[in-house]
């Protein structure tokens, strides 16, 4: 745990699939093709935490969804990449924009889409329900399922190792 603890330590960004990690992966479709997803408040708390405590968010995502794009937008996420079936390319862009590091950045997934950017993350992380091989190449994985509190359990892990929880717990105490 501690080599994990390390890696978490240099965070300044973290990037999260959606369908699968921040959604449990359903996808409800409207008769007139609207579509609906479900979050979880604790896990838009999380990532609101951490973003207060310095650290970036950024989605990166195949699908589009208006949907996401209201969601991200009310937790102040700037870096929203829908549509990018070439994860890995959207991962380069984003760190070649804000100037980061490999080992500055961890990436949340749940399916083997998600596995060219795990390689590349400094800390690949897979939800708890995430595919087999997606877990193969995580270097941790998170207690909760995807859409279940799995973000949250990153945003907290993240926070422990930089030393902040505390200081944003201790806005509501």
């Amino acid at each position: 745990m501690q080599d994990i603890l390390d890696k978490a330590r240099l965070i300044k960004l973290v990037i999260f699939d959606v369908d699968g990690v921040l959604t449990d992966g359903s996808l409800f479709l409207g008769d007139d093709g609207q579509e609906y997803k479900a979050f979880n408040a604790k896990d838009g708390l999380g990532m609101k935490l951490l973003q207060a405590s310095g650290v970036e968010i950024g989605i990166i995502t195949a699908r589009t969804s208006r949907v996401v794009e209201h969601r991200m937008h009310s937790l102040d996420i700037k870096h929203v990449y829908q549509g990018r079936h070439d994860k890995g390319l959207a991962f380069d862009e984003l760190i070649d924009k804000l100037g980061l590091r490999h080992e500055q950045v961890a990436y949340v997934g749940d399916d083997v889409i998600d596995l060219p950017v795990m390689r590349k993350a400094g800390l690949a992380i897979a939800v708890q329900d995430a595919h087999p091989l997606a877990k193969q190449h995580a270097h941790w994985q998170t207690p909760h399922n995807g859409g279940r509190g799995a973000a949250r359990d990153v945003c907290e892990l993240i926070m422990e190792a930089q030393g902040t929880i505390q200081t944003q717990w201790d806005k509501f105490l």
